[in-house]
């Protein structure tokens, strides 16, 4: 892609800032009052304002201000050790926290879990939506989203802490159905990152890998008399910046601070690369063979849910070996893969890189992938699990003293036509061999992942048989499904013990009636031939319709 205009990057001497938007970093943080309210962008380091968020933490050491902020984020900001939001993390800095994923930020999580803090955890795209409300001065946000779950304020509503009090949620009925109303409220500043500002602050977003809810974010800001700073990599000549390529106008921006390059990479793990920001195509990886253990099983029977032409999304862990599953069976191109930044279609990436796609298709607004994904514009979704009990209640949000936060998992999982979660059958010191193609366990999980009951519940499994979803549980050893009366198994590896290796190590009993032997082919070293097997399930499964739902079926998804 050709240059459009000129970038003369922020130095000494370079740019006369008396004319211009354009400030340091502490200059633009001076305008923070203590008791405001800060949201910020970023999907783990996409899109993280990095070196606003340096200023504001040196502001805070140096002089005590600003003091008891209340920090807003849908995708948390931060590698999972010190960047992005883990340096606010200090006592008197931050009052309350509303976020949609706590993984990231490790911590704040730890500060909320010392009672420093007020915390809530809400659904990621209902953040992200939550925003556009603001944006239009709409007092509440109403939405399926979150029902049945720790959100909805018949359990905790969010509030992840004793210290957290105030109802931001509640319940209300609206044409004879129940729906959760999130309330809104005001943003003093949002900090935000761009790639070009020209003097008037208008931004592009060209190498970004995603555009995230910058837009919205802005406008939110701005309808309740905020500030907008934002945090860019260079500065073009007023009047150079192609109109089209603007992804926030001007009027819109108050600051505009220029990050050294370190501190503005486009991921926490990549400086740049255009095959995330869609500048070019980069030649596709080569199909490397994943290792035959517990995760490829996993992946591999998650992969037999695929089907072509399907929109699909993967969660973070364990699903991240389907996508490598497809590029190993030559299916990866007959399947489009999502994930809740914006990317549609490419190769998602993982570890620090998560949330961009290689060779993307295209990228849109945060907002709009969730309401694609709230709307059932997914036919599969694989999401990871950390606990399932006997109701099909699923956690992956809270358990064991972690708070990883629900990020999109309510959203996809409630939402999408047919759902696999995913996970090791047991937890802590697993060992698994396959000797002649059937599963051996050398080494059993310490901990029991089939409980009586969830420590909290990211997936009602009640909900769920309410709406007819289809709903698989899938470990290395067996394979289960929601019926109407439970949880039922409905595979089983082949050299697996039914009692010895499945009941005995589950905290209830499930259904069991006929289950069948998961395929042999998992099992087996080399390709499974899966193109061909969806090849012959699309021909099968094209004239379908389903009659009581008056749709055609997920694979036509």
């Amino acid at each position: 892609m050709p240059e459009r205009h000129q970038i003369a990057f922020y130095g000494k001497g370079g740019i006369d800032k008396s004319a211009t938007k354009i400030v340091s970093g502490a200059e633009a943080v001076a305008m923070i009052r203590s008791g405001d309210t800060v949201a910020f962008s970023g999907f783990v380091g996409i899109g993280t304002p990095e070196a606003v968020i340096c200023a504001l933490e040196k502001r805070f050491l140096e002089t005590g201000e600003p003091s008891n902020l209340t920090l807003v984020f849908a995708a948390a900001p931060g590698d999972g050790k010190d960047k992005g939001l883990n340096r606010l993390a200090h006592d008197g800095l931050v009052k309350r926290l509303i976020g949609g994923h706590f993984k990231p930020v490790p911590k704040l999580a730890k500060l909320a879990a010392s009672g420093k803090c007020e915390i809530y955890n809400l659904p990621l795209g209902v953040i992200s939506h939550l925003y556009r409300e603001i944006a239009g001065r709409k007092p509440w946000l109403i939405s399926k989203v979150g029902l049945g779950t720790f959100v909805d304020p018949r359990n905790s509503g969010g509030k992840m802490n004793s210290n957290t009090t105030e109802d931001l949620v509640e319940m209300v009925e609206t044409h004879g159905e129940e729906r959760l109303l999130y309330n809104a409220f005001p943003i003093d500043v949002v900090i935000l990152r761009g790639t070009t500002a020209d003097p008037s602050g208008n931004v592009t977003m060209e190498k970004e890998a995603a555009t995230l809810d910058n837009l919205s974010l802005a406008m939110a800001a701005k309808a309740g008399g905020g500030i907008v700073i934002l945090q860019v990599e260079g500065i073009a000549p007023a009047g150079s910046l192609h109109s089209r390529d603007i992804a926030i106008p001007g009027h819109l921006v108050d600051r505009v601070v220029v990050a050294q390059p370190e501190d503005h990479m486009q991921t926490y793990a990549t400086h740049y690369s255009g095959a995330f920001s869609g500048e070019f195509r980069a030649p596709p990886d080569s199909a490397a063979s994943m290792k035959l253990d517990e995760r490829k099983i996993i992946a591999r029977r998650c992969a037999f849910e695929l089907r072509m032409g399907g929109v699909v999304n993967l969660g973070i862990g364990m699903p991240e070996g389907i996508a490598a599953v497809a590029a190993e069976e030559g299916i990866i191109d007959k399947i489009t893969l999502t994930t809740e930044s914006g990317t549609i279609g490419g190769t998602p990436q993982t570890g620090m890189d998560f949330g961009a796609a290689k060779n993307l298709e295209s990228i849109i607004d945060q907002n709009q992938m969730f309401d694609l994904i709230d709307g059932g514009g997914l036919s599969f979704a694989c999401l990871s699990f950390a606990q399932v009990d006997a109701q099909c209640n699923v956690n992956a949000s809270r358990f064991g003293g972690i708070l990883a936060g629900a990020g999109g998992f309510i959203n996809i999982s409630q939402n999408t036509r047919h759902v696999a979660f995913c996970g090791k059958f047991t937890d802590g010191g697993l060992r698994i061999e396959i000797r002649d193609g059937k599963l051996a366990i050398l080494q059993e999980g310490r901990q029991a992942k089939f409980i009586k009951e969830v420590e909290q519940i990211t997936f009602s499994g009640e909900i769920a048989r309410e709406t007819h979803q289809s709903v698989l549980y899938v470990t290395e050893r067996c394979v289960f499904s929601l019926i109407p009366e439970g949880l039922e198994l409905i595979e089983v590896a082949p050299g697996i013990d039914i009692e010895r290796d499945i009941l005995a190590h589950m905290e209830f009993r499930p259904i069991i009636r006929q289950p069948r032997e998961m395929a042999a082919v998992i099992f087996a070293d080399g390709p499974m031939n899966l193109d061909q097997l969806l090849l012959e399930r699309l021909l099968s499964e094209g004239i379908e319709f389903d009659a009581e739902r008056s749709t055609r079926p997920p694979a036509m998804g």
